[in-house]
This record gives structure tokens, sequence and C-alpha cells, in this order.
């Protein structure tokens, strides 16, 4: 596997939007038996994407793949103490529209909100499904599939345990762009 020339510091800096697309599109895939039975924890790649900044004020920690039919996509809390959340519960399309309004930082009293979604159901799959974010190339990766959202996450590798991920939602213009790493 060849490794990114872009480091994870210069990614979390933040980069254009047709630069994180291109290098999506030219990393290598990713199979689904690569990341199963693991639990990864990210953060954003800022792109001007509306979205960027609200994982971040949100407290998300990553995501769980227990198996290929198991994933909890939302992950909060600390190691030790982390708990899925129910995507269908968090208001994405509403965040999507004033996430640029929203402060860069954690907000009081949020995780309150966040805990009140817990859950202990899946609510995600993993499937492998052909994208590309922008010009390059499309490529059959591991994806994880929203059970109750219009939203497919795509993976790639960005290292040997990191992975770029590219969430492509209903309606946005761009991916929101992310990182993952093996925990």
């Amino acid at each position: 596997m060849m490794a990114s020339t872009l480091t994870l510091p210069q990614l979390q800096a933040g980069i254009p939007t047709t630069e994180a697309a291109a290098l999506f599109d030219s990393l290598p895939a990713v199979t689904i038996a690569d990341i199963v039975g693991q639990t990864w924890h990210g953060g954003e790649v800022p792109t001007a994407h509306p979205m960027d900044g609200l994982l971040t004020i949100s407290g998300w920690y990553g995501k769980r793949f227990d198996d290929a039919n198991q994933v909890h996509p939302l992950l909060f809390g600390e190691p030790g103490a982390l708990f899925p959340v129910n995507p269908k519960l968090v208001p994405i399309g509403l965040l999507n529209k004033i996430g640029p309004k929203l402060p860069k930082r954690p907000i009081p009293g949020l995780s309150t909100g966040v805990k009140a979604a817990k859950t202990r159901r899946h609510r995600a799959r993993l499937r492998v499904v052909e994208f590309k974010a922008g010009d390059g190339p499309a490529k059959s990766s591991a994806a994880m599939v929203y059970d109750d959202l219009p939203i497919i996450d795509h993976f790639r590798w960005l290292d040997t345990d990191i992975l770029l991920g590219a969430m492509d939602l209903r309606g946005s213009e761009h991916p929101y762009f992310f990182y993952l790493e093996r925990d």
C-alpha cells in the first residue's frame, strides 16, 4: 500500500475540497476484511464544507466495525467509556445548514443531548461500493451505508493505520472529508 504524500497534520489543518477529492481518488481501496473487528477514532479534514467543525463540537470519537452487518457509525465518549449514538436522532440536514454559524469548539451541554440519543443497536452496514470524490477514477472500496439516513461513508487507505473518509450525503454538493485512525 502506498502512503499519501500529505500527512495527517496537514489534513487536520485543512485543504481545499478539490485537493481532498483528488487525494481521496488517488488512494488505495479498502476491503471490508481490513477494517472489521476494530474501533477507529477520527476527526475532520476541513475543506470549507458546511459541516466542517461539527464533529469537533459534538464530541464525536469515531466508529466501530464489529462485522460487515454490525456497525456503530457514531461513537461518543472517551476510551473505556464509549457509547454508540443513533444517527437517525441527529439532525444532519439542519446541522449541514447551520454548521458554518456554529463555534468551532465543544459546546457546553451538548453532551447531554448526545447521551439522549444512545443506542445499543447497530445502525449501519459495510458494503463494497464504487465511488469517486472528484475527477479521478472511480474505485470499488469498503463503504459504510447508514440504515436510516441517505449517507454513505466511503473509505480509502491514507496510510497503514489511517483511513480517509468521504461522506456522501444526498443533497450535498461535495463530500465531507474525515479520517479514522485504528485504535
